[in-house]
């Protein structure tokens, strides 16, 4: 691993992280003392333009003041209360989210993993009360990513997380996204639910067609079959709208929502329509951290910033410009392939592995994120500027020299590609 040279805070910092927690994450070996706005410091000072967000949680970059604000006065009156009692935040949001999108009701867990749990299990539960044969089958996508949980991992179409855990929660069946063969075969009155990402994230930035998505509908509805959305990392703004399922023609049973939807506190929320709003009973489910009033006020607030600032247009902007640029990235450089996604989640496919370059990536003050071991994934602030991009692809391009440019006529191909 490529290091930068750390000072004496940084190096107890790091060695203290790798002898006490326990190494599932790649860390990088370096130690952050603050963020402001779309940039990180470090504890000797140097900044970084943060083009991740914290995996997409930190939409709004880092230090907002309407943020800072509401979290101080909230922290002085109550942070934490048990679901015996009622507190004016929770319902505020839910009742929000619910006009946003045009669902019935809301369940909170804290983080996404547990979000998608509480979907596999609602799913599961409105089948068994509403049908006398079984019906039990879960249809998930190949490459498609929902958490580490036994549930959500269960439904993770990616070898490389489920290896090693299994058996896992039996019944799912996995199918290539898009294809309309194997959905149409998969799909029988066996199904409870049908889980879908509109763009994969985790997956290597890889979207549903609206095809696709219009007959998982069709064929859920045919079949009395749920369908659920995960949203997790592309809803909430990130595609420059609410949600991902919007100008698809679909509309969800149950959405699933998280990132930065607690604005930096654990929050997650699993939306629902009318229909299925009482399938929880009492004991059915539950989150003992979920939606607490700290984090449902922050929620609030950060979908307040959105619409205020305007920031879902900057998003389809400044989005559209960083495609832009990295698809003229791979029509200059070996090293890149492909451009894809949308609003703030974009991807740039290499045929090199991405790791060295986010490691050298961080001399230059970059921090960048790669999928699937060859995709540079962008999962920038809203905040985030034409000029921060014009930033981000200097720093890029002087990485991707060192693998040679294009031949004049590879050039001219991938152009008129």
């Amino acid at each position: 691993m490529s290091e930068l040279p750390q000072d004496e805070t940084a190096d107890l910092i790091i060695g203290r992280d790798r002898e006490y927690l326990l190494p599932v994450y790649p860390r990088n070996a370096i130690a952050m003392e603050r963020g402001e706005g779309v940039y990180l410091f470090d504890t000797a000072g140097r900044k970084y333009l943060d083009l991740f967000s914290g995996l997409g949680v930190n939409a709004l970059g880092h230090a907002h003041p309407r943020m800072v604000e509401v979290y101080r006065d909230q922290a002085t009156k109550l942070v934490h209360l048990s679901h015996h009692y009622s507190q004016r935040y929770p319902g505020e949001l839910a009742e929000k989210l619910c006009w946003m999108s045009g669902m019935g009701g809301a369940f909170y867990s804290t983080g996404g993993s547990e979000a998608i749990e509480g979907a596999i299990k609602l799913a599961r539960l409105w089948a068994r009360d509403n049908f006398a044969t079984p019906k039990t089958k879960i249809i998930a996508l190949e490459g498609s990513y929902h958490g580490r949980t036994y549930g959500s991992l269960s439904v993770t179409g990616q070898d490389k997380y489920r290896e090693g855990f299994e058996p896992l929660v039996p019944g799912v069946q996995f199918i290539e996204r898009n294809n309309l063969e194997q959905l149409r075969a998969a799909m029988d009155d066996s199904t409870c639910c049908i889980l879908l990402e509109p763009l994969m994230g985790e997956g290597g930035i890889m979207a549903c067609s609206h095809e696709f998505m219009q007959e998982a509908r069709r064929l859920a509805d045919k079949h009395k079959a749920l369908l659920v959305l995960d949203e997790i990392q592309c809803g909430l703004g990130r595609l420059g709208r609410w949600f991902g399922f919007e100008g698809s023609g679909v509309t969800p049973d149950l959405l699933v929502l998280g990132k930065p939807v607690g604005g930096g506190i654990p929050l997650s929320v699993l939306l629902v329509r009318k229909e299925y709003f009482s399938v929880f009973g009492p004991a059915k489910h539950g989150s003992t951290l979920g939606g607490s009033p700290l984090a449902c006020r922050l929620g609030l607030e950060f979908l307040s910033v959105v619409e205020d600032e305007g920031l879902l247009a900057r998003v389809k902007d400044t989005g559209g410009y960083l495609q832009q640029n990295l698809q003229a990235l791979a029509n200059e450089f070996d090293a890149a392939t492909e451009a894809r996604g949308e609003g703030a989640l974009q991807g740039l496919a290499l045929n090199v592995p991405g790791r060295p370059l986010v490691e050298a990536g961080h001399g230059l003050g970059v921090m960048l994120n790669c999928v699937q071991g060859t995709v540079l994934r962008f999962l920038p602030s809203f905040i985030l500027q034409r000029e921060h991009v014009d930033i981000a692809m200097g720093a890029l391009r002087k990485l991707l020299k060192q693998y040679g440019e294009k031949k004049p006529e590879n050039v001219s191909a991938a152009a008129a590609r």
